[in-house]
């Protein structure tokens, strides 16, 4: 009987980073689809900061997944089989397939159609998928850029944050990245075209910051949170707008962290701060895909995916290279 392998969350893990005993992969049945379904062989996972939220039993914007159950992920693939008058064998697709070796699912609106001929199939659940959708609606809808103001993201040689900086750009801003290291800052000035990124790993992150933005700071990305968002908030204009799209630096803390010491900037500088899931534009997910494609095609936003071999049983020690800043670029496994 054919199989399809599958990674199946097995325990609730402790704080702390999430060790291999969370997860079990195992074989089941091959499943055909039914009325209305296609089914998906799975070329490449997408290995998000959320999943770790994902798997925890607490309160979120999506309920955890179970015990038992095919690990969340955005996936994408081809259709192998179908029953859907819209999905046709050998289409490329992409959605919220599970980690996992071949997926049946219902047709739209869970499945999205991609474009080989634009753009290979890694890139549709990287830059043109919902990484590059979170920071295309985070950035101009939460952060609202105006021609000439400055914009910092945090994280910006990661998967949104990179992205993020480059609309900044096309949208007329000045554009500051902060990243580990020298060479993460080096590609997102040299290659992604940021006007200036501020290593956080080097000395006083505070005066790095205030020398590449001496003009202040009007938007916030903010991707990281904890001491970085503590640096950011007191060198934000007045009606400045931050958009919360991830805090990475607590999501495998074995204590709740203090919170931002430096709150007190909401206030005096009359602050606005959201947070954000891509979810909430899910009815205008096209408009985000024809932009991102037409600034792709145009040559005026550059996207690496950092593709990772070793299939299904290397899922954990992939997904924790986003955990540990061990990736460059949009982490994705090859199935």
């Amino acid at each position: 009987m054919p199989t399809n392998l599958q990674v199946q969350l097995a325990k609730r893990p402790p704080p702390g980073m999430i060790t291999h005993d969370c997860f079990a992969v195992r074989e089941v049945p091959l499943a055909d689809p039914g009325d209305g379904e296609v089914r998906v062989k799975i070329a490449y996972v997408s290995l998000d900061p959320a999943m770790r939220g994902w798997v925890n039993d607490t309160r979120s914007y999506v309920p955890p997944v179970g015990i038992g159950e095919v690990m969340r992920a955005y996936s994408v693939g081809r259709v192998e089989a179908s029953r859907h008058p819209d999905f046709k064998v050998g289409d490329a697709v992409q959605g919220l397939l599970g980690a996992q070796q071949y997926a049946v699912t219902k047709g739209s609106p869970r499945l999205v159609k991609v474009d080989e001929t634009k753009a290979p199939l890694e890139r549709w659940v990287g830059g043109l998928g919902m990484p590059g959708w979170t920071a295309y609606f985070g950035l101009l809808e939460v952060g609202q850029p105006q021609p000439g103001e400055t914009v910092v993201v945090s994280a910006a040689s990661g998967a949104v944050g990179s992205i993020v900086g480059q609309i900044a750009k096309i949208k007329g801003c000045r554009a500051v990245g902060i990243a580990g290291g020298p060479e993460k800052c080096a590609f997102v000035t040299d290659t992604l075209g940021f006007d200036a990124c501020v290593d956080y790993k080097a000395p006083d992150l505070e005066a790095a910051l205030k020398r590449a933005c001496p003009d202040g700071i009007d938007v916030n990305f903010e991707n990281v949170g904890g001491d970085i968002l503590d640096t950011v908030l007191p060198q934000m204009n007045v009606f400045g707008r931050i958009a919360i799209c991830g805090l990475i630096s607590a999501y495998n803390a074995t204590s709740p962290p203090p919170g931002p010491r430096n709150f007190r900037a909401i206030l005096t500088q009359r602050l606005r701060m959201r947070g954000l899931i891509v979810t909430d534009w899910s009815n205008r997910v096209p408009e985000a895909i024809r932009d991102l494609g037409a600034w792709h095609a145009e040559g005026r936003l550059k996207i690496r995916e950092d593709v990772r071999k070793g299939g299904l049983p290397a899922f954990v020690d992939t997904l924790n290279l986003l955990y540990t800043g061990g990736n460059n670029g949009k982490l994705i496994l090859e199935v």
